[in-house]
């Protein structure tokens, strides 16, 4: 623990930045940013001399972005803001709170660290007027207030994490040529995605690539199917108490979702048959996409997979992606799978709050969307989708910005036992033609021994 704490002085003291002392990315007044929000937050805030340090789990080109983004807050405040990054976030926060060290405001890329930390005392509310502020100005707002509600050392729910920079996970990636070659159409409800899926069959052509290999996290994209199916099959709530487990693995709501995703698994329906689903990674999956002919016609995957598409792959021409659609018939509207990274104070001062202040302006999210490569992504309704650097990321922001229900990824919220662990490989034995019920029935038994 010494060693760590050690570390982490060190790296504030190696690494951490002014963004006082940084250029400004964009000039004030240039361009589409909403520069009304920026004066006018800059004339309600002096924090001349005063120190703020943020910590967080954002290194390389992700530092440059929230060190540019941080580099407003300075302008407006005259602030002294200083950012570290670390890959050892998770176990460095934990140290400094509990040494009386932390950083003015940190960064959490899971909601389920923040929450413990705010059990144990270590983190500051932010305010009834934040969450009121997030309810109606976030898409989906409640959603979002919820992800940052936590429990507090009395026992007593706050209001304690702001989030921001979302990803999105509903997605179905495809190739537009091949689509327009087999006269096939965009699906809007899940009822259609299943009919194309279906009429790819018939038209002697396989519909899906899936894999679900990843080394010794393998299973995990079948968590993520599962979870989109519980939000199109189930209301927010039952969602919620699955992931905490106030119902059971293996109640009859949660198995009919992982028999959903088994319709998908059938072996007409996927590239190499389902036997080959849990051996094939889940990076090379989307690459039959790009065969010709085509090897599959569809992969569903969270915003991040062109990383893995063939090089040179142009996305929005060579290959493109759609919202994976809700049931017409269930009326559950427009459900988001997706994660993303929250603000929390963990040493409080003035500047602390006017930071998570500025997490309300829209510029503190548009010089962000603005970035060239960065794959930040905002509910922020106010915020002007004309500054996203691309279409790309402005057609996802849309996707998140339409949401009527947001939810993180619940096998992230589960104790990393269950989440992490039978859940996944829970998935690859479902994949291999193993029982639903049985399969969930030996999750909970191991989501039982951890009490």
């Amino acid at each position: 623990m010494k060693k760590l704490l050690l570390a982490g002085v060190a790296a504030f003291a190696l690494s951490a930045i002014s963004a006082q002392a940084q250029d400004l990315m964009f000039p004030v007044g240039e361009g589409d940013f909403n520069w009304d929000s920026f004066e006018a937050y800059s004339a309600d805030h002096d924090l001349s001399g005063e120190q703020v340090t943020v910590f967080g789990p954002w290194l390389g080109p992700d530092q440059e972005a929230i060190e540019a983004v941080l580099a407003y807050f300075a302008k407006a405040t005259g602030a002294d803001v200083r950012y570290t990054g670390s890959d050892s976030f998770e176990q460095q926060i934990v140290v400094d709170a509990e040494a009386g060290s932390a950083p003015n405001v940190s960064v959490f890329p899971q909601p389920g660290l923040a929450a413990d930390l705010a059990k144990r005392g270590f983190l500051t509310p932010l305010g009834d007027d934040a969450a009121s502020w997030m309810a109606e100005n976030y898409a989906a707002g409640d959603s979002w207030v919820d992800l940052g509600t936590y429990a507090g050392q009395d026992g007593t729910d706050h209001f304690y994490a702001f989030p921001y920079k979302a990803d999105v996970k509903s997605l179905v990636w495809y190739v537009p040529e091949n689509f327009e070659d087999a006269g096939y159409e965009i699906p809007k409800t899940m009822e259609e995605l299943k009919a194309l899926t279906e009429q790819i069959v018939a038209d002697g052509a396989t519909p899906w690539c899936i894999g679900l290999g990843s080394g010794g996290a393998t299973g995990w994209p079948a968590t993520d199917w599962v979870e989109d199916m519980m939000l199109r099959t189930q209301p927010p709530s039952v969602y919620d108490q699955w992931v905490t487990n106030e119902i059971p693995f293996d109640d009859e709501r949660v198995v009919a979702a992982i028999n959903e995703f088994g319709w998908f698994l059938q072996d007409d329906f996927v590239a190499g048959g389902r036997g080959a689903v849990a051996s094939t990674d889940f990076r090379d999956s989307p690459k039959g996409l790009f065969d010709s002919p085509p090897q599959c016609y569809m992969h569903k995957q969270a915003s991040f997979i062109p990383a893995f598409f063939p090089e040179g792959t142009e996305i929005g021409l060579d290959a493109d992606f759609f919202y994976f659609p809700a049931y017409a018939d269930k009326d559950l509207g427009s459900p988001v799978l997706g994660a993303g990274t929250l603000f929390a104070i963990t040493k409080d001062s003035p500047g602390a709050k006017a930071l998570i202040e500025f997490l309300e302006t829209d510029i503190a999210h548009e010089v962000w969307m603005a970035i060239p490569g960065q794959g930040f992504l905002t509910p922020l309704k106010s915020a002007n989708a004309a500054t996203y650097s691309d279409d790309t990321k402005r057609a996802l922001g849309e996707i998140l910005t339409s949401a009527t229900t947001f939810r993180f990824d619940g096998s992230d919220l589960m104790p990393g036992g269950v989440g992490a662990g039978s859940f996944w490989t829970g998935m690859v034995d479902f994949a291999g033609g193993e029982d639903a019920k049985k399969v969930a029935s030996e999750i909970q038994a191991s989501w039982d021994a951890l009490k």
